[in-house]
């Protein structure tokens, strides 16, 4: 039915981009004897729809939730195109003009204007003016499909490049030391906080690292990027690694888009002799030193965490680690694993436990193990994840460093 939109009496069912609905076409046409034609051709060409007829560019505006306008270039209130170039910018869908204006010219000029096609009033009939409705409609599905193809493939690409800044290879030249890395998205697939780092210096010192900028979502993955980036620069510096935290805090402090903002860190600084290592603590979990059974490194030399405005440094921890040994570093992604009827924490009992099954080879695992992680890693993560009974809420990062004389 064709009505002025002043006394508009039809239903509109169907949103835009439903192909079964009909078509919702908003008429643009001062002339009351033009706009009967119109309705004529719509129904003889067989095309199902609803119409609203107006007679200004004004009370187009007021009505472009449809899938297709018919535009009449000679208006009261808008000639030329103007009229065509004033309902494109109010965000209109496809629009095919209309009009008694014959002039070739005319018709090429609203095509590059934005128009998905021109005809002349006098020339057109039914099957025509329902071909145009179509293809206008359609033109504008597969440019809208192909505008999310690109914006999905620039958010892919985009991903990518953080991913290569939160996990990145480790930078050891030593092939004697062991050096694992892993790591698992939270339940929504998406990079959180969770970032680690592996380098070792010109002068044997193997540093590793992992952290957790509290909170999840992109904001804090890119924050957790410049945060790892930041650290990787310190040591590639040569900083001693008993100043690197307190300057990578500095970078916190200036990086953080909210006061509230912090960070926990775990970091090893593994000496040339590879049976002495630092640990310095900054409010993170501590890490296993993983064996028969594994146990938890000393954590008698703790620091707050990056961020929180409280007095108190990172003060490191002497270990002796003998002639063989690994050492488990982790966010807290894995300790929070729900585990049984959901009530309790997988906790640093249900890890060491989850190690040491994993090392042996016997952790039940729920089969997400992927062909481009860490095998050994992987299966400690599945079986985290089988205990879970899904994917982890939060994100889980993994360092594995290991020597054996």
């Amino acid at each position: 039915m064709l009505g002025s939109a002043a006394t508009e009496d039809d239903v509109h069912t169907g949103a835009p981009g439903d192909e079964d609905a009909p078509l919702r076409i908003l008429v643009v046409e001062d002339d009351e004897g033009d706009a009967l034609l119109v309705r004529e051709h719509l129904q003889d060409g067989g095309l199902a729809h609803e119409a609203v007829w107006v007679r200004t560019v004004d009370e187009a505006l007021l009505h472009l939730d449809a899938d297709v306008v018919l535009l009449d270039l000679g208006l009261p209130d808008a000639m030329g195109l103007g009229a065509l170039q004033r309902v494109l910018a109010a965000g209109a869908p496809p629009v095919v003009v209309l009009t008694g204006l014959t002039d070739t010219d005319a018709g090429v000029e609203a095509v590059a204007a934005g128009a998905q096609d021109f005809l002349a009033k006098g020339d057109v009939d039914p099957d025509q003016l329902a071909r145009s409705v179509r293809y206008a409609v359609q033109r504008r599905r597969l440019e809208d499909t192909g505008r999310a193809l690109y914006r999905s493939l620039v958010r892919a690409a985009e991903t990518n490049r953080l991913e290569r800044a939160l996990l990145p290879t480790p930078t050891v030249t030593d092939d004697r030391i062991e050096v694992r890395v892993g790591y698992r998205a939270g339940r929504d697939g998406l990079l959180g906080g969770d970032f680690y780092d592996v380098v070792e210096r010109p002068d044997g010192t193997v540093l590793a690292m992992v952290g957790d900028v509290c909170g999840h979502g992109p904001d804090e993955a890119a924050l957790g990027a410049t945060l790892r980036t930041a650290w990787r620069t310190l040591v590639l510096a040569d900083i001693p690694a008993d100043e690197i935290l307190g300057l990578l805090e500095r970078v916190l402090v200036a990086e953080r888009a909210r006061p509230e903002v912090f960070t926990t860190v775990s970091m090893l600084a593994v000496h040339p002799d590879r049976r002495t290592a630092d640990l310095y603590l900054a409010g993170h979990p501590v890490p296993l030193r993983v064996g028969s059974p594994s146990v938890l490194l000393p954590s008698g030399s703790r620091g707050r965490a990056l961020g929180v405005p409280v007095g108190g440094g990172w003060p490191a921890q002497r270990l002796d680690l003998g002639a063989s040994w690994r050492v488990l570093m982790y966010t807290d992604g894995l300790l929070e694993a729900t585990v049984g009827d959901g009530t309790q924490r997988l906790g640093k009992a249900g890890l060491l436990d989850v190690a040491d099954r994993a090392m042996r080879g016997t952790a039940e695992t729920d089969g997400s193990l992927r062909p481009d992680e860490d095998p050994l890693l992987g299966r400690m993560l599945s079986a985290v994840r089988a205990r879970h009974g899904g994917d982890l809420v939060d994100d889980a990062a993994v360092v594995l460093i290991g020597w054996d004389a």
